[in-house]
C-alpha cells in the first residue's frame, strides 16, 4: 500500500509528487495519458511560483529553460509599465511553455522517488476510515493512505466522489492551436499589435518550441468540448477576426477552451483531496490557473506528509481548505472581472478605459499585480502583525539568501536575537541564528510553504505557535 496516490500528472501533481517525496512520503502518481501532452496551454509561471522553485531549488533549471519579462499587462491585457517597489525579489514573470515545466517537474518528481505511472486511467474510489482504493480500468486495483485527485477541470476523481462543481457554464469558446504560419514575422507582429487594440482575445506568437501558438475566438459554444476543431475551423475564424488566415499550415495540435468559472463546494472527502483544476476552472485571463494549481500542491503537500508521518496536529489538513478555497475564490472573481473588461461592448470598454486611468497610478498597478502574481496572499492566521499570514520574500542572511534555507521542506525561526529556541521541535524546524537578517521583527517563524507563523521574541508565544503548526514537542 503506498503512503498517497496522486491522480493526474500535470503541473499541481507532480509539484505535490516532490513536495510529498522530500518529506519521506512514499507517493504513487496515476496519469492517464501514455505521453505527455504536448499542448501548451500555459505560456509561463508568475511571481509566486518563481519563488517556491527557488524555496525548493529548481528554479535555475526553469531559468534555463524559460526568458523573463516584466510585469505589465496581465490585468485584462492593460498594458502599463511594471510598477516600483514589488514586495518581491523576482520582479519578473517567466515565460516558459508547459510541456517544458511539466518535463522539469516530473523529472524532478522521479530523480526524487516518485513512482510515475502513465497509461493508468482510474474508474472507481472507495475509502474508509484507514484507507482508500483505486480501480483501474485494467482491473487492476491500488490502495494507499491517501489520495488526492489533480486530473483537471474534468476531474474524474471529483466526479467520483459526487463533488459538487457550482459555478457559471461557458459562454464564449476560444480556439487555440500549435501551428506553422506562412505570414513574414514582422508583417505578423504587426498584424497582431493591431487587431488586439480591440480583440484581447486574439493573439498569434511564438510558442517556444519554434512554432506559433495561436487563439481566437470560436464561432459558438461547443457542447462538452470533446471534438477538436479543424484547421479550417481556425483559418475561417481568422479571417472573420483578423481579415486574414496568416497562412497557418501544419497543425502540431488544435483544442478549444471556454470561459465556464466553478469551484469545487469542498476539497477533502474522508481520505481524498482535490487540488488544481480538479478544484477550480476559470478563464485563463492574467494566466493563473497553472500557477494556482502548483501553490495549491506546495500548500497541501507538507499538511499531508506531517499527517503521515504521525506528528500533524489535529486540524492541519483542514487548513488546506480553510486556506485554499478563498484563495481560489478570489481569482475566480479577478477573472470574471477581467472578462467584463476584454468584452468589446461599449460599456464594458467604457470601464475598461477607466481602468486604464486608473492603472497609471503605481499604488493600483501594484495592487492588481500583486493579486494576479499571488503575492498579497494573506492567510487568516488569526490576530497579530500584518506580515502574519503572509508569504515572506527572498530576504538576505549572513549567510546567503533565505529561500536557499528552505529547500529541506522543514519549518525555519530566523532569530536576531539569539535568545529564543526550538526546543524539542528541532527536528521538524531550523534555527538560524543571524544578528543582521533583513526582517524587520526580532524573530519570524516560517511554515515550510515560507509563510509567516509568527513574528515576536517572547519564547512562550514561540512555542504556542509551534505546538499548533508543528504538533505537540
Amino acid at each position: 500500500m503506498s503512503d498517497v496516490i496522486v491522480v493526474g500528472a500535470g503541473p499541481t501533481g507532480l509539484m505535490l509528487a516532490g513536495e510529498l517525496r522530500l518529506q519521506g512520503v512514499d507517493v504513487v502518481v496515476l496519469e492517464q495519458n501514455e505521453e505527455p501532452t504536448p499542448f501548451v496551454r500555459a505560456l509561463g509561471i508568475h511571481v509566486r511560483t518563481i519563488e517556491i522553485m527557488e524555496q525548493r531549488g529548481l528554479l535555475e533549471d526553469f531559468l534555463a529553460e524559460g526568458k523573463k519579462y516584466p510585469l505589465n499587462g496581465f490585468f485584462a491585457g492593460i498594458s502599463r509599465p511594471q510598477p516600483p517597489n514589488l514586495d518581491t525579489a523576482h520582479g519578473f514573470v517567466l515565460g516558459i511553455p508547459q510541456p517544458t515545466i511539466d518535463r522539469i517537474l516530473a523529472e524532478h518528481a522521479v530523480a526524487v522517488g516518485a513512482d510515475l505511472r502513465r497509461g493508468q486511467r482510474v474508474v472507481a474510489i472507495d475509502q474508509d476510515d484507514d484507507a482508500v482504493s483505486v480501480e483501474l480500468s485494467n482491473g487492476t486495483t491500488l490502495s494507499g493512505q491517501y489520495l488526492v485527485g489533480c486530473d483537471g477541470g474534468r476531474s474524474t476523481v471529483r466526479k467520483l466522489l459526487d463533488i459538487e462543481f457550482p459555478g457559471e457554464p461557458s459562454t464564449a469558446d476560444t480556439l487555440i492551436a500549435e501551428v506553422d504560419v506562412t505570414m513574414p514575422a514582422d508583417e505578423l507582429a504587426a498584424k497582431v499589435a493591431e487587431i488586439r487594440l480591440t480583440q484581447k482575445r486574439f493573439g498569434i506568437g511564438p510558442s517556444g518550441t519554434g512554432t506559433y501558438r495561436l487563439v481566437v475566438p470560436a464561432a459558438d459554444v461547443a457542447d462538452g468540448r470533446t471534438a477538436p476543431p479543424t484547421l479550417n475551423d481556425i483559418k475561417q475564424q481568422l479571417l472573420l477576426v483578423a481579415g486574414t488566415d496568416f497562412g497557418v499550415h501544419s497543425p502540431r495540435w488544435l483544442s478549444r477552451f471556454g470561459d465556464a468559472t466553478r469551484q469545487a463546494e469542498r476539497y477533502r472527502r474522508g481520505r481524498v483531496f482535490l487540488a488544481g483544476d480538479a478544484a477550480h476552472i476559470h478563464p485563463p485571463m492574467g494566466g493563473q490557473g497553472l500557477n494556482l494549481g502548483v501553490q495549491d500542491a506546495f500548500n497541501l503537500g507538507w499538511k499531508l506528509a506531517a499527517q503521515i508521518n504521525g506528528w500533524a496536529p489535529a486540524d492541519l489538513l483542514d487548513t488546506y481548505e480553510s486556506e485554499r478555497h478563498p484563495v481560489a475564490a478570489d481569482v475566480l472573481d479577478n477573472t470574471r472581472a477581467q472578462a467584463v473588461l476584454m468584452s468589446t461592448d461599449a460599456g464594458p470598454q467604457s470601464v475598461r478605459r477607466l481602468f486604464t486611468e486608473l492603472m497609471d497610478f503605481d499604488d493600483v498597478a501594484r495592487y492588481l499585480i500583486e493579486k494576479i502574481t499571488a503575492i498579497s496572499i494573506r492567510y487568516d492566521f488569526g490576530d497579530g502583525p500584518d506580515l502574519v499570514g503572509r508569504r515572506l520574500r527572498d530576504v538576505g542572511l549572513t549567510g546567503g539568501n533565505l529561500y536557499r534555507l528552505m529547500r529541506s521542506g522543514r519549518g525555519l525561526l530566523i532569530d536576531r536575537t539569539g535568545k529564543l529556541s526550538v526546543g524539542s521541535w528541532r527536528y521538524r524546524v531550523d534555527h538560524v541564528v543571524d544578528a543582521d537578517a533583513e526582517i524587520d521583527f526580532p524573530a519570524i517563524l516560517l511554515r515550510p510553504d515560507g509563510y509567516v507563523a509568527w513574528v515576536g521574541d517572547d519564547q512562550l508565544g514561540l512555542e504556542s505557535t509551534l505546538d499548533r503548526w508543528f504538533g505537540t514537542r
